[in-house]
């Protein structure tokens, strides 16, 4: 699975994130890498080793060009190429030991706020562009860490019931009401990009956009719900990084212009230890977890309410033979001129401006800080008014 994984483009930090401090510890299919700004501008992720001596090249010197190790001067760029060996080249007018180094490299593109990281072979698949990265409104980006698989995460994107007991019901019965609109009908149904739920409650019916329009299970690690998008990212076999872009529509039509976007990292336990279940993100990782490190599917019992997740797996069951095959799997876009907006089925609802500032906690994760909700009450104050 990891080998097909390879094949995507996957979030891996805030472009502010690099703006605040130019190297950054990064875990991605296993792999110890550092992601680094040169003093250019340009990005680079190497392997988190200087294949001198091994020292950590998060503590690595940003140059105008590429990263220096700390430890004995050995420059890299982008490539991994070893460009400068302070001693080597001081001995010797033409070093061509220096051209025999290289370090592990990875491509690293920005887009949306997120910095994206591909580990693949080349050449490298389109990086997708999806219209709402350029809608009006104010965005934010929220990540949090989940012990335990990549895969069960994802397969919570495609299982419409749960909203039903984990986001509905759960929070009811904590708080001693009745139990609220239970689910009569489900489908599913496979696009280019991934699978799309629909849904009927015992209080709508084939007229409401959640059967008419649904959600997307986008391929291969997201969730998008029509004012965010939720990777779900591998950090290894045991570990997820839960990467959330959010926007929060403004009124009116005046333009808005937002510079950095925000970021936090939003933890998964209380001070007291105890997992946070306030909040749609916080249950979702309650009850992933819950599955164990790696859940252990032979031990299931699947019924109606899973069927998303058996096209899910048969899906991925078929990608891994394409690319054995040396094909393509889902998902991936090869022709730029498509590339630009492309657009994604949502509910409109979900993209209209509120009538008043909806808290990230509601939402998204806690403990959003102050400087960004404070960023977000000035721009919904200054657009509150429009028509």
């Amino acid at each position: 699975m990891g080998n097909l994984l390879r094949r995507y483009w996957h979030p891996v930090a805030p472009v502010a994130e690099l703006e605040d401090r130019p190297t950054k510890q990064v875990r991605l299919l296993g792999e110890d890498l550092v992601l680094y700004k040169d003093k250019r501008g340009t990005y680079g992720l190497l392997d988190q080793y200087c294949p001198h001596r091994r020292a950590n090249l998060f503590h690595g010197l940003v140059e105008n060009t590429g990263l220096r190790c700390s430890y004995h001067g050995w420059r890299f760029d982008e490539a991994g190429m070893c460009i400068e060996q302070p001693f080597e080249d001081a001995l010797r007018t033409t070093n061509s030991y220096r051209g025999k180094i290289r370090t592990r490299a990875y491509a690293v593109r920005e887009k949306a706020g997120l910095l994206w990281a591909y580990l693949g072979p080349d050449p490298a698949p389109c990086l997708w562009d999806w219209d709402l990265y350029y809608a009006r409104g104010f965005k934010y980006v929220s990540i949090a860490r989940a012990p335990c698989n990549w895969l069960q995460c994802q397969e919570n994107s495609v299982d419409p019931v749960h909203f039903e007991w984990l986001h509905q019901n759960w929070s009811l019965h904590r708080a001693g009401q009745p139990y609220g609109p239970k689910h009569t009908h489900i489908a599913f149904d496979e696009h280019e990009f991934g699978i799309t739920y629909r849904r009927i409650l015992s209080n709508t019916n084939e007229q409401h956009d959640l059967w008419r329009i649904g959600r997307v299970c986008l391929w291969p690690t997201c969730l998008f719900v029509g004012n965010s998008f939720n990777w779900n990212v591998p950090i290894d076999d045991e570990t997820t990084l839960r990467v959330s872009w959010w926007i929060h529509p403004l009124r009116g039509t005046r333009p808005y212009e937002q510079g950095r976007i925000p970021y936090w990292y939003a933890p998964v336990k209380d001070a007291n230890g105890y997992w946070i279940i306030d909040g749609g993100s916080h249950q979702d990782i309650v009850a992933m977890i819950s599955q164990g490190a790696i859940a252990d599917r032979s031990r299931e019992h699947l019924g109606q309410s899973d069927r998303g997740i058996v096209m899910l797996r048969r899906i991925f069951a078929n990608d891994l033979d394409r690319v054995a095959a040396g094909g393509d799997p889902k998902g991936v876009l090869r022709d730029e001129s498509r590339n630009h907006r492309i657009a994604l089925p949502y509910v409109p609802a979900e993209l209209a401006a509120p009538d008043a500032i909806v808290p990230a906690s509601r939402v998204g994760m806690s403990e959003q800080p102050r400087e960004i909700s404070d960023e977000l009450e000035r721009a919904w104050r200054a657009h509150a008014d429009d028509a």
